[in-house]
């Protein structure tokens, strides 16, 4: 296996990985500041407050975009696969 070939896998595998997670922390960030401004004006200082709402839209986005990151991962496994067929024969 080539450098240039390591390269290739690592910046797929790591493209993939940012598609993936940006939705789910995206929520979990927009939640967290809606829930911080919210807390700022009623002045409660609880920490655990924002937590529940921050893992309830995570997972709201994981459940939405589920079948759609499945299939991210799917293309991405074929093409690690075909290229691992390439190299091999």
């Amino acid at each position: 296996m080539t450098p240039e070939t390591v390269q290739y896998v690592f910046r797929e595998v790591l493209g993939t990985l940012f598609l993936l997670l940006t939705p789910i922390l995206g929520a979990g960030l927009v939640v967290g500041v809606l829930f911080g401004i919210l807390q700022a004006a009623t002045q409660i200082q609880e920490q655990t407050l924002a937590f529940v709402p921050k893992l309830f839209a995570m997972f709201l986005v994981i459940g939405l975009l589920g079948r759609w990151m499945l299939g991210v991962l799917v293309e991405l496994t074929y093409r690690l696969l075909a290229l691992a067929g390439h190299l091999g024969g």
